[in-house]
């Protein structure tokens, strides 16, 4: 669907794009076309498009010959859908927000594929991944800014928990960058298209591990011997900073994903519950 494809939809069912609910519509035919195999979506797949809007995505998904499970929480445009259905029913679209969305219902395994409104996307990526295990890939449309962040390596500018998290669950299989002039409405920023692997997480305790990790970063500048010697003894921190092979005055941000694991393994396995 191209832009003059999707002004006609929208002046056809009354509506105009909610700058409020990230409402930015793909009207490039050939992004769209690049997304979709970059998910490499094929006729066994079944697929999780989250916030289809006009559906610029789910006609191609279908094309691909997956069975889509789209949820639209605007109403307007998730009945709409249904203008896609194939002969053989492969689409089941859905009115829903995906944050209230039951999943125990979907196929499993499923790929993810989404343009994700950029006020919601840190909430959406933790639903995913609470749901790992019914999801093997991610293709996911997300800011820029917010992209740079997923995957800044250690000592980056970027680089704070939540790239800790994003790299804690996937591992990053390719990306490329969308410029505002394949939306309508053109947004203030770029956008990034991320292809994700899910990955068994490297430890079990992850909810103890990463109260850790965003107490560190809530005082990013100081060291953490000093940034967490209000639950941990100095002496066990140094110690810990020492076998994970860091530096006495290590800052979080100087910390990869194997080093905050290993420090997190000789602080003791755990974080107090203050955290």
């Amino acid at each position: 669907m191209n832009q003059s494809d999707i002004l006609q939809f929208l002046e056809a069912v009354g509506r105009r794009p909610n700058r409020a609910l990230s409402q930015n519509f793909l009207v490039d035919e050939n992004i769209a076309l690049k997304i979709v195999r970059t998910a490499d979506v094929s006729a066994s797949d079944a697929v999780l498009e989250i916030g289809p809007g006009p559906g610029s995505l789910t006609v191609l998904l279908l094309e691909a010959g997956a069975r889509v499970f789209a949820v639209e929480k605007d109403q307007v445009f998730a009945k709409e859908l249904s203008r896609f259905q194939t002969t053989d029913k492969r689409l089941f679209p859905f009115e829903s927000d995906i944050l209230k969305f039951d999943l125990s219902g979907l196929p499993t395994p499923m790929k993810v594929v989404a343009n994700l409104p950029y006020h919601i996307t840190t909430p959406i990526l933790e639903m995913l991944f609470e749901n790992r295990s019914r999801f093997t890939t991610l293709t996911l449309m997300v800011q820029t800014e917010l992209a740079e962040r997923m995957h800044a390596s250690a000592g980056m500018k970027a680089f704070g928990s939540l790239s800790l998290f994003v790299q804690f669950h996937t591992e990053r299989l390719s990306s490329f960058k969308v410029a505002p002039s394949c939306f309508y409405p053109k947004p203030n920023v770029d956008s990034t298209v991320l292809h994700l692997a899910l990955r068994s997480p490297p430890i079990e305790n992850s909810a103890s591990f990463f109260a850790l990790v965003r107490r560190a970063f809530q005082q990013r500048r100081k060291m953490l011997r000093v940034s967490l010697q209000e639950f941990y003894e100095s002496v066990k921190i140094e110690k810990a900073l020492i076998q994970a092979d860091l530096k006495a005055d290590a800052r979080p941000e100087a910390l990869s994903l194997e080093k905050w694991l290993a420090f997190y393994k000789f602080v003791g396995n755990n974080a107090p519950e203050i955290l």
